[in-house]
């Protein structure tokens, strides 16, 4: 399966990198800063070094294409703004193009890469866009990953189950991510009569405070398991006073849940709507939980590629949410989550990897698609 890239290609691809970034603007990157590297770790300079945050990936999109496109393969940008490459859907490599927002400097150091979306998800999306050409498997970078999973949900929908699902988020080159918690939010809106504050009666904003301490008490009270087993609630913003008629008093509350494998969604949706004694809550839509089973084809292969290449698998879950809650909800296929970096750098000031970590992963990958397309 592998397809060596040979040194015309490798050339053609660098000159393209150097007429596009040329061409567009980029944010305090080192002089001189792919000088030396990889073709491979060009790419990920390159996209680290364009600005993606989410509602703008366009310019990163634009790159990916040109490196597809360097190397024959069939590749466009789709209505949602998701670089697609469909090949060989014995695996399907995706992984998100956007990154939360942050002027940091991109520079190398000591083999390592500084510069915002190293880690979360640029690392992973540049070692998988690598992996594809070398095996020939089908690709997708989504965008808005980092908002509403914009691209996944259009991913969806319009296109066909593939035999596997490689989703790329930084698990560390010797981790596997098989559960994410779900996500659920929504918003609780009351209004009540407006009276005088010497009355007993609540008033919605009084409401509004009882119902989210209702509601936050009874999850608190179960989280005896670990973080992952537990719902995590979070109220995100708050809003209330009287209306602009001064009739009424309105209460607003933001609110998200995070939600573990062992609830659905309509368990923790039930409990926050049997707190209500006044008002009502709008949801938005779910992302449910996921947990794959460490026995699908895509785990077994990717413990035997970490152990081939030296290391030790570690099987991980996530207390966060990701685009693999909106495969696994809709495509029945064996995924796993996968790609460099430590997670525990997702969207900090200091975010970095290492470009040797990020070698190892593309090793990684380039095996599990051969085993899984044999």
């Amino acid at each position: 399966m592998s397809a060596e890239l040979d040194a015309d290609e490798v050339d053609d691809s660098r000159d393209d990198a150097a007429g596009f970034l040329a061409d567009h603007d980029v944010f305090d990157v080192q002089p001189g800063l792919t000088e030396g590297l990889t073709e491979a770790q060009t790419l990920l300079a390159d996209l680290v070094s364009i600005p993606s945050p989410s509602g703008e990936e366009a310019a990163a999109a634009e790159r990916l294409v040109a490196f597809f496109e360097a190397h024959d393969r069939e590749v466009w940008i789709d209505d949602a703004g998701n670089v697609r490459a469909p090949a060989d859907d014995s695996v399907l490599l995706t992984s998100h193009i956007d990154t939360v927002p942050g002027d940091l400097p991109v520079k190398i150091e000591r083999g390592v890469l500084w510069g915002r979306g190293s880690v979360d998800a640029t690392g992973p999306l540049a070692a998988m866009a690598v992996a594809a050409v070398e095996t020939g498997v089908s690709f997708a970078g989504v965008v808005r990953e980092e908002t509403g999973s914009n691209g996944a949900w259009h991913l969806v929908d319009d296109r066909d189950t593939p035999e596997a699902v490689i989703n790329g988020e930084p698990s560390g080159w010797d981790g596997i991510t098989l559960g994410y918690r779900g996500f659920l939010s929504g918003t609780y809106v009351a209004t009540s009569e407006l009276g005088h504050s010497s009355r007993p009666e609540d008033n919605a904003i009084q409401s509004a405070v009882n119902w989210w301490s209702s509601v936050a008490a009874f999850f608190d009270a179960d989280d005896s398991e670990g973080v992952f087993d537990t719902v995590t609630t979070k109220p995100v913003s708050f809003d209330g006073g009287p209306t602009d008629d001064g009739l009424a008093v309105e209460a607003t509350v933001d609110v998200q849940f995070r939600v573990p494998p062992k609830y659905s969604i309509d368990d923790v949706r039930e409990v926050a709507e049997g707190e209500l004694t006044r008002g009502g809550v709008h949801w938005e839509t779910p992302i449910p939980p996921v947990m794959a089973s460490p026995r699908t084809p895509a785990a077994r292969a990717f413990r035997a590629a970490v152990r081939q290449a030296g290391g030790k698998p570690r099987l991980l879950r996530k207390t966060g949410t990701s685009d693999m809650n909106i495969y696994a909800g809709t495509w029945d296929c064996p995924m796993v989550t996968y790609g460099p970096g430590d997670s525990d750098l997702d969207h900090a000031p200091n975010e970095h990897l290492d470009l040797a970590e990020f070698d190892s992963s593309i090793d990684v990958l380039i095996d599990v698609c051969e085993r899984l397309a044999d």
